[in-house]
């Protein structure tokens, strides 16, 4: 059976340049760098909650900020 398809926004061209060189400029690829940018902006808000009752295992780990990012 087909796996039910998510949305999956689009992002500029801009900001996928930005996200592109700030990830090399951290040694990361860009979809470890934009998971934890998302994580560390979205952690503890109503949406966040939300997300963990809905998916608890596929929630990423709550860490502290690294101040040095």
């Amino acid at each position: 059976m087909a796996r039910p398809r998510h949305y999956q926004p689009a992002i500029s061209r801009a900001l996928t340049c930005a996200l592109y060189h700030e990830g090399k400029r951290r040694q990361l690829p860009m979809t470890k760098l934009i998971e934890q940018l998302l994580t560390q902006s979205l952690a503890g808000s109503p949406g966040w909650q939300q997300a963990t009752q809905q998916y608890p295992r596929e929630m990423p780990p709550l860490t502290q900020r690294d101040p040095s990012s």
